[in-house]
């Protein structure tokens, strides 16, 4: 399967065609591919860095990616030279209330996870230059991470005196350990790709020109390969066990394999077991 020309593999703008950029335009793109949604952060002009519109326009890609039971996976790509330089603060400090900051309008899921609200799809993300604050913590929610040899992460908030409050205060702990986790956060230093792959918060670095193509790939081989309903079965008990223990996620698995032995998918699945060929599934 060829890619289709995606948000994050055109050749970055020249600087007058970021001049002309209408200011007004959508920040991320989304395209419907066969049963994967591409989903494009395209703010190029400020290296992705998200503004208010962004998180809004995020927030309701992945609510689509949700609701839809035709789609199966998620691939998050950046246009340009970086994935982004984290939060616009200059843009977004305004709306942050008392309460905190609500970006998630109806119909939408906060990206990050952080409200209670989970994905049940998996998500591939594909990562180029720079990756600062918030896009670490949407590596982190992610299931897949592709890199790029020159990408370069930072969870930079204790700089600017604040905390990271998109997870990755849990996550990056429980990913990578305390240790590797705290000497990122606590500094707020910059880490490379190969550190990134070191510490397990990506799984793929690859040449630069191929970043997003490895994680499309991957993308469609979870989309054509993998029974949708048995991959989203996968991603519960993991994050079962993840928040309530080992114990609750084994509890349920015998359940889960019988629930998903009564699916039309499991049937297609036993019939090209048995005839040695490739199952397409139809997510019932």
């Amino acid at each position: 399967m060829s890619p289709a020309p995606p948000p994050g593999a055109h050749a970055p703008r020249t600087k007058s065609q970021l001049a002309a950029l209408d200011d007004d335009r959508p920040r991320v793109t989304v395209e419907v591919d066969g049963h994967v949604l591409l989903i494009g952060l395209d703010r190029e002009e400020k290296r992705n860095a998200a503004d208010l519109r962004m998180l809004h326009e995020l927030a309701l890609a992945y609510g689509r990616l949700e609701s839809d039971p035709d789609l199966w996976c998620g691939l998050v790509s950046a246009r340009g030279e970086h994935f982004t330089a984290g939060l616009d603060l200059g843009n977004v400090a305004a709306a942050i209330t008392p309460e905190g900051l609500d970006a998630v309008p109806e119909g939408g899921i906060n990206p990050w996870q952080v409200d209670g609200v989970q994905l049940t799809k998996p998500v591939v993300l594909a990562v180029q230059g720079t990756c600062l604050t918030l896009g670490v913590e949407l590596a982190l929610v992610s299931d897949i991470v592709v890199a790029g040899k020159n990408a370069r992460f930072g969870q930079m908030e204790v700089r600017r005196g604040i905390l990271p409050f998109g997870g990755a205060t849990t996550r990056f702990p429980a990913r990578v350990g305390w240790g590797n986790a705290m000497r990122w956060m606590l500094t707020g230093d910059l880490f490379d790709a190969r550190e990134a792959l070191r510490i397990g918060l990506v799984q793929e670095v690859v040449l630069n020109d191929q970043i997003y193509n490895r994680a499309y790939d991957i993308a469609h081989r979870i989309a054509r390969m993998a029974a949708p309903l048995a991959v989203q079965a996968v991603l519960a008990n993991a994050h079962l066990a993840e928040s309530s223990g080992e114990a609750a996620a084994h509890a349920i698995l015998q359940s889960e394999l019988v629930r998903l032995l009564a699916t039309e998918d499991a049937a297609i699945g036993m019939k090209s077991f048995q005839a040695r060929g490739d199952a397409t599934f139809i997510g019932r």
